[in-house]
Order: C-alpha cells, then structure tokens, then sequence
C-alpha cells in the first residue's frame, strides 16, 4: 500500500468530511502515460483500454494517483502548528508531538484566518497553501476503492452527485442556479450541469468542450492513522 498527497478546495474537503463526495476526475496527463512501452496491439492499436470497458489496465497504464488499495491524504489549505504561547517552552523542546491535525486550524472550516508568532516574535495572519501541507497535517485520509477512465463528458448524474455536489445549495443559490439550468432540457439544474460549471471554473469552459479523458478515482474516509507523519 502506497499513500499520496492529493490538493482538495475547500467546498470539496467540506464535501468529503460530509460523506457527499466519494469520487474525483483528475485529468489523465499523456506524459504520465507508457503507450511508447508498449507498441502496437494485435487489432492495430496502442491503447491500453477499450472504450467498451473503459477500464485501467494497471499492467500498461498505472494511474499516477494510486490504485485500489492505495490511500490518499488530503492536503488543503491550512495553518500550524498553533499553540499558546505558554507552550513556547515545551515546542522548542520537542516540536514533533506538535506535528499533529489537533494543533491545525483549516480554511475550509469557515475560521478567520489565524494569528501566530514567527520564531522572530513578529505577530502574522493567514493561510499555508494546500500545496505546501506536510502529511502530518492532513486530517483526512482516503482509502481508494475504485480507478477506472472515461471521457469528461460521460460522468452520469449519479457519478456527478458523487463528486460532492450539493444539489439542496443549488435550489437555495440564483446565481448557480441560472447557470446550470441550461444543461438539462426541463430548466432546471442537474448535478452534472453542476458538476461542469465547477469543472469550468478549475479548468477552463474549453476544457470540458474538449471532452479528455480524465482518471475517476472512487473512495471512502478512513481513520487518519499516520504511520509515516514525515
């Protein structure tokens, strides 16, 4: 079992720690890919799936980000360690039983952003980025069930749902509201009309009109037990 860090924004972790989002598209990179390794197969093609199964052949096509059984952590936007002052004397002592989620605060709680003191006693304010979260800090981690590939524009409405989207917020939001209605023949939103404009604001609306291939990544929460906090 291999563990990865994977970047997270805040609605999708607050998603996550709901238990709405259990899947995510990532796109498939072809610099990532072997099809160079492998040469041409017996019906004249190089790809490692068919478009039938649209299923990950591990032997020719490993997903970058894991396979079933593997885990991921989640890095979002955070700050810490955070502490006391009266605690200065304990952390200079012994700073590692500080690298822990509980002396964490996390963007995507809804907290103002925290103040703390740099080794030179200057008082600061804000966030650490997703990308720079150690392992240590992760609060939650993912034990992934499923990797398979298909085209952007083939998630279902089911899968859509899946990724985290909140359809009872979409009713309480006009502006969403408005903006995915076009997508569904009726007028009203759909998760997947939801889950494109979300994919459009990360990528880019030519994007998903490009229609890629992305790796869907299926997962469940489990205990974040860190046997490795480096």
């Amino acid at each position: 079992m291999k563990e990865r860090g994977m970047i997270f924004n805040g609605e999708m972790v607050r998603a996550i720690l709901d238990g709405r989002k259990t899947q995510t598209r990532r796109p498939l990179k072809w610099k990532q890919t072997r099809f160079t390794e492998i040469g041409e197969r017996e019906d004249g093609s190089n790809w490692p799936w068919s478009e039938d199964t649209e299923k990950v052949c591990d032997h020719w096509h490993p997903c970058p980000f894991g396979a079933v059984g593997d885990r991921i952590w989640v890095r979002e936007t955070y700050q810490g360690p955070l502490f006391d002052y009266e605690h200065m004397e304990s952390y200079l002592e012994d700073s590692f039983k500080f690298e822990k989620p509980d002396f964490c605060a996390y963007r995507a709680d809804g907290k103002p952003a925290p103040e703390f003191y740099d080794a030179d006693d200057n008082l600061h304010c804000g966030w650490r980025p997703s990308i720079h979260m150690p392992r240590w800090a992760s609060r939650i981690t993912l034990d992934i069930t499923d990797v398979r590939v298909e085209r952007l524009n083939g998630i279902s409405e089911t899968d859509a749902e899946a990724e985290g989207i909140d359809m009872e917020a979409l009713f309480d939001s006009q502006d969403c509201y408005d903006c995915i209605a076009d997508h569904n023949m009726t007028g009203r939103p759909t998760a997947k009309g939801a889950f494109k404009y979300l994919w459009e604001s990360i990528y880019g609306e030519e994007n998903w009109q490009a229609n890629p291939w992305v790796w869907v990544i299926e997962f469940k929460v489990v205990p974040n037990v860190q046997d490795n906090p480096a």
